[in-house]
């Protein structure tokens, strides 16, 4: 019953917009699109206005200041990201010339220590040398004096070899020996 009672309200409703439309106080159709036509240009120019009003306090209440300071925040994140870069350049600038002169430092410390070590072991070899040449002269004047012993001993036995000889020779030949005249001739000609 209710369901009835809706429908024949709606083709009240229905048809009473159909006689306004035939009757002419309606919206006039001479046109294929009714906005389009000059009728309605005041009402659609005024609701144009106002919509552009509406609009316009939308975006510069609402919708701008959020961009703006959503860019505001990207640009001052974007600076601060580029001031923190170039501060970390900065670092690393500083960071490479503390290494570079760590190593020129660690460089000249080691040419110093092994130049150190080349003169220790040079004055070693110095004092080493020396000792060396020491110990050889001592050897050597050693071997001298053994050399001159051992040539004043062969001296000495030669010319006892040759008083022995001559005093053989001049009792082979049956003269008498005179030691001393002997004695004078082999230091004549042996020289001691």
């Amino acid at each position: 019953m209710e369901h009835e009672e809706t429908t024949h309200a709606a083709d009240a409703a229905h048809g009473a917009v159909t006689e306004e439309l035939t009757h002419g106080t309606a919206v006039p159709s001479e046109g294929p699109i009714p906005l389009l036509q000059p009728a309605y240009f005041d009402n659609l120019i005024f609701w144009a206005v106002i919509a552009l009003i509406a609009i316009y306090f939308i975006l510069t209440r609402m919708a701008l200041p959020r961009i703006g300071s959503t860019l505001a925040t990207r640009e001052g994140t974007i600076s601060s990201d580029l001031a923190a870069a170039e501060a970390f350049r900065t670092q690393a600038r500083e960071a490479q010339a503390a290494y570079d002169r760590a190593v020129a430092e660690a460089r000249a410390e080691a040419n110093r220590i092994a130049q150190q070590t080349r003169d220790q072991i040079q004055s070693e070899l110095d004092a080493a040398l020396a000792q060396a040449d020491a110990q050889i002269d001592a050897r050597a004047a050693e071997g001298a004096r053994a050399v001159a012993g051992i040539q004043a001993q062969a001296q000495a036995s030669v010319a006892e070899v040759a008083r022995d000889t001559a005093r053989e020779i001049l009792r082979a030949l049956g003269a008498q020996v005179d030691e001393a005249a002997v004695d004078r001739a082999v230091i004549a000609r042996t020289g001691g």
